[in-house]
């Protein structure tokens, strides 16, 4: 039975047996509770005979049935009170003003008078007309906003010498008392516009012409949301208070998901999520041009798209679902992403990096390995590393046709790695972001004679335990799993059950992303016909989390993640990626221990591996200019404002610039010196003998291509190495070290 967490999501799959049963059964309890809340009545009468009236009724019961189901069936099931109303409101005015700088004290006055409306979402007592009347009034301040900074835009003179700063601390920000306050919020912000611009080394000219059109696109791309655009936002703001993973999906977001579900599309191979009216990559798919690339990863932002060579449009502050639109396109085209690093402040340098949109499937998302030769005093080292990059299962007719999964693809990599007598192995989960849970659970027995691996709790505390039952250990060896802060919710299923019991030494960032929720998806279709809620189009679904993750142990996975017992210095270990990050997450907890047999494998070594590991990183330059880079970093995540003076920006951008080139000089230095590499795939897994090993060019022949052009070993991208993957290579140093120890002590 396939349940899929695709992208941080748990969907399940209607297959066979017990568990579409289960499934069914949830449905008819929503169900019933929709019926129940919503009297089961046929309450609008006679069917409206207008367009508009249509609309109105529609919009009306989505905002009804999907208030009712986040009120009863979200885990939390908490009633839209007067509390719940208030922040229902603020995370819609956020949702349109991420600035907090449109909307005056007097609109939030008014407002103020809408939340009797908002509590009585569920009943049928408030419906869509407060979304509608709150983006009139967004309009409005809007169009004076673009007329303003437009004027001030070609006829002022802007001067950058002083010490002046733009606020980035939108979140807590107050919104302006009146229209002179406004005003001075939005020249601050066309002069941290301007200078951005001219960072870039673009002229006056250039600049005047980029930002007006950028001013008026916004405008013009608000002016133009349709209602069901509206409504989108309205209920995903309702859905956000409850927790950050449940949603309100349009129809073009069913379809989105259908897309991913089937493990093919043409695109650049991330997800994104929009997050303080930035598109933000929330993660990126295995086999992807993203990925292939090496220049993006999850958490930077999107500021801008360009078709091939043609002019950057500026996305900031526009719908999610138009900017999708600008970045997808046919296969084989070049999309140009002008993005800020993920964690890095406004002011940051941005980059643009292209890409080749293609197509992506599921074989480029597949399971791969590789055989390390290290060289010894006494003999050489032979390890493992096998890259996981999701719990893959094949659905539907494919489960026939193609019956692919991670486990059984893993299998024949740990059969090969085992064949050519690997002393050790390294479990790559750094870029996993989950997947099918039973994968994840059959993945786990891979390493363990048997037993629980994941506890879920629904909303009512009933608790259910999931385990491995095969006997069969696939991987009996010393065991390294390397996780970051983008492994995320089968993944975290895994690492957490591994470090249960005692099974493998978790090495990478500090902990995981956290995400230890379970969301269903609910056509709300069906459910409105049922209650006779009148509909002239299909409404979408609602993605609604309605249980939690907990390890073998009881620890929950939510909030916290898992953590690592020896933390490397990695770019991707920000406090911006992971789920504390994330408004209103639900709260981390536990319940009582499942029966398991600890094994204790890994806790006795770990002490001395992590000091070994800690003077070769106090020794390497590169994680010495790593450290650099993150410091740097953390510093511009840090801060909540950014100078508007130009000689200082240029002096950070000189540095910036210094640090990049050291960094490619070090790497330049590690290719030349690299241990022998055998790529293990699933094409070669079956033959004699190892195939060669990766021969790297020392300097980067294609330096700012897509890595889809770079020669392929056996499907292999030629670019990768430990050498260059400075935090794989030190994982395989530990585990180098862990197996020695092993057998100098005869275990």
């Amino acid at each position: 039975m396939a349940r899929l967490a695709k992208g941080g999501y748990l969907i399940p799959i209607l297959a066979s047996g017990v568990f579409v049963k289960r499934r069914l059964n949830t449905l008819a309890l929503v169900l019933a509770l929709a019926l129940s809340v919503l009297g089961a009545s046929r309450s609008l009468g006679e069917r409206p005979s207008s367009p508009a009236a249509k609309a109105d009724a529609t919009e009306a019961n989505v905002v009804r049935i999907t208030a009712t189901l986040l009120a009863e069936s979200q885990f939390s099931h908490h009633p839209i009170d007067r509390d719940l109303a208030a922040k229902w409101l603020d995370r819609y005015l956020d949702a349109l003003d991420s600035r907090h700088a449109l909307f005056l004290q007097s609109d939030l006055e008014e407002f103020a008078g809408y939340l009797p409306a908002l509590t009585g979402a569920a009943d049928g007592k408030g419906g869509s007309d407060v979304a509608r009347a709150v983006f009139a009034r967004f309009l409005e301040r809007m169009e004076r906003q673009v007329a303003i900074m437009t004027a001030e835009l070609r006829s002022g003179a802007f001067v950058f010498t002083g010490h002046d700063r733009y606020s980035l601390d939108w979140e807590h920000a107050p919104y302006p008392r009146d229209l002179a306050a406004a005003r001075a919020l939005w020249r601050q912000r066309l002069r941290a516009d301007y200078l951005q611009e001219k960072l870039a080394d673009k002229q006056p000219a250039q600049i005047v012409k980029r930002l007006a059109r950028r001013y008026d696109l916004q405008l013009r791309t608000m002016k133009g949301l349709r209602r069901d655009e509206i409504l989108k936002i309205y209920l995903d703001s309702l859905a956000h208070v409850y927790d950050p993973h449940s949603n309100y999906l349009g129809r073009e977001e069913m379809e989105d998901m259908a897309i991913g579900m089937n493990l093919s599309l043409v695109g650049i191979g991330a997800k994104l999520q929009l997050v303080d009216g930035y598109c933000t990559i929330r993660e990126l798919i295995p086999g992807g041009p993203g990925v292939r690339s090496g220049k993006l990863k999850p958490g930077d932002r999107i500021i801008a798209v360009a078709q091939g060579k043609g002019e950057p449009v500026d996305v900031v502050d526009l719908p999610l679902g138009r900017t999708v639109q600008m970045i997808r396109g046919r296969k084989g085209t070049v999309v140009a992403l002008t993005i800020l690093p993920a964690g890095a402040g406004e002011g940051a340098p941005a980059q643009t990096v292209a890409l080749v949109r293609d197509e992506i499937k599921l074989e480029e998302q597949a399971a791969k390995a590789f055989i390390v030769d290290l060289p010894g005093k006494d003999r050489r080292l032979r390890l493992g590393v096998l890259d996981l990059p999701s719990f893959y299962a094949a659905l539907g007719a494919a489960r026939e046709t193609r019956p692919r999964s991670a486990t059984a693809d893993a299998i024949r990599l740990l059969d090969k790695l085992t064949a050519e007598r690997v002393r050790g192995l390294v479990l790559d989960l750094r870029h996993n972001g989950g997947g099918a849970l039973d994968e994840a659970i059959r993945l786990t027995g891979l390493f363990l004679r048997k037993g629980p691996v994941v506890q879920t709790r629904d909303l009512r505390g009933q608790v259910e335990v999931s385990s491995d039952s095969d006997p069969t250990v696939q991987y009996d060896g010393p065991l390294v799993l390397l996780a970051s802060r983008l492994s995320a919710s089968a993944s975290e299923i895994l690492a957490g059950a591994l470090q249960d019991y005692g099974r493998a030494v978790l090495v990478g960032d500090s902990a995981t992303f956290g995400k230890g929720t379970v969301q269903d998806i609910v056509p709300l279709g069906p459910l409105m016909d049922e209650a006779g809620l009148f509909r002239s189009y299909d409404p979408g679904a609602l993605l609604l989390t309605v249980r939690k993750f907990y390890r073998p142990s009881g620890a929950s996975t939510q909030l916290r993640g898992v953590a690592s017992d020896i933390v490397l210095p990695s770019p991707s270990d920000l406090a911006d990626v992971s789920e504390s990050s994330l408004s209103n997450p639900l709260p981390w907890d536990s319940i009582p221990s499942a029966r398991y047999e600890r094994l204790d494998r890994a806790r006795p070594h770990v002490g001395a591996l992590a000091q070994s590991s800690a003077k070769r990183i106090e020794r390497d330059r590169g994680f010495a200019l790593l450290a650099q880079a993150i410091a740097r970093v953390r510093a511009d995540a840090a801060r909540k404002s950014v100078s508007l003076n130009e000689a200082e920006r240029r002096q950070e951008l000189a540095k910036s610039k210094s640090l990049a080139k050291a960094l490619k000089e070090d790497r330049r230095k590690r290719r030349a010196r690299l241990p022998r590499i055998h790529p293990i795939t699933l094409a070669n897994a079956s033959r004699a003998g190892l195939p060669p090993p990766l021969v790297l060019p020392v300097e980067d022949a294609n330096e700012g291509q897509d890595a889809a052009h770079t020669d392929d070993v056996e499907g292999v991208t030629a670019k990768w190495s430990p050498a260059d993957d400075i935090i794989l290579d030190e994982a395989t140093r530990i585990l180098a070290d862990y197996v020695r120890r092993l057998e100098a002590k005869g275990e």
